[in-house]
């Protein structure tokens, strides 16, 4: 991913935010066969405050990534959407895309059977605590021989990265008045583009640059 300095994310507990608000992500080896991409949901290692992330992945893909034998790419994908020209003061002007993206990358630790089980835990009760009767991994109709029998079809992981490229690019070169306008446009809903995640990860950047700015 091109980096360009304005545009960079560099402080973790806003990293660690967008990783755990955005947890399918796609996975990336280089193999000798050539590259190869997957799709998997991932949680922040709650015993970690850094951006170590664990996972898991369904057999076979743990032999076509190689996975812990090389570098995995883990490629999260925070909001991002289609920013027209109209939107903008008149004038010569292009559309852009704006976004949220963190690149993770390091060589993956591959978990024991115990530890892929307490992962997968972790993760149906995640997504599951929102729906009105939640349907956990360790409870009825499942039974333990069902659920060890999930895991033996899968290999779980934990990536803490020894490389990290993240980006958010969102019109912060662009003046207050014509971020506002653009802010407008994504909640206003009258346009096929609209989107309000987007535009509140514009409000909160540039909320931050707008108080950096009052600190001077």
């Amino acid at each position: 991913m091109r980096q360009n300095p304005s545009f960079a994310m560099t402080d973790v507990a806003e990293l660690r935010r967008v990783i755990a608000d955005h947890p399918w992500v796609t996975l990336v080896s280089d193999t000798a066969d050539g590259l190869v991409a997957s799709h998997y949901a991932v949680l922040l290692d709650e015993d970690r405050d850094d951006l170590t992330i664990v996972g898991h992945v369904g057999k076979p893909d743990d032999l076509i990534h190689g996975l812990g034998e090389r570098e995995l790419l883990v490629v999260v994908q925070g909001p991002h959407g289609y920013i027209s020209p109209g939107w903008y003061p008149p004038g010569p002007e292009v559309p852009t895309w704006n976004f949220v993206s963190v690149h993770l990358a390091g060589v993956p630790e591959i978990l024991t059977a115990e530890e892929n089980l307490v992962v997968l835990d972790r993760l149906v009760a995640h997504f599951e605590r929102s729906m009105p009767g939640p349907r956990l991994l360790w409870e009825p109709p499942n039974d333990p021989e069902y659920v060890r029998r999930l895991e033996r079809g899968t290999v779980g992981f934990r990536l803490t990265p020894t490389r990290v490229v993240a980006k958010r690019k969102l019109s912060q070169n662009r003046p207050d008045e014509v971020v506002d306008t653009i802010v407008q446009e994504l909640e206003a809903g009258a346009s096929p583009y609209a989107d309000p995640r987007l535009a509140g990860e514009m409000r909160r950047a540039h909320d931050a640059l707008r108080e950096a700015r009052s600190a001077r």
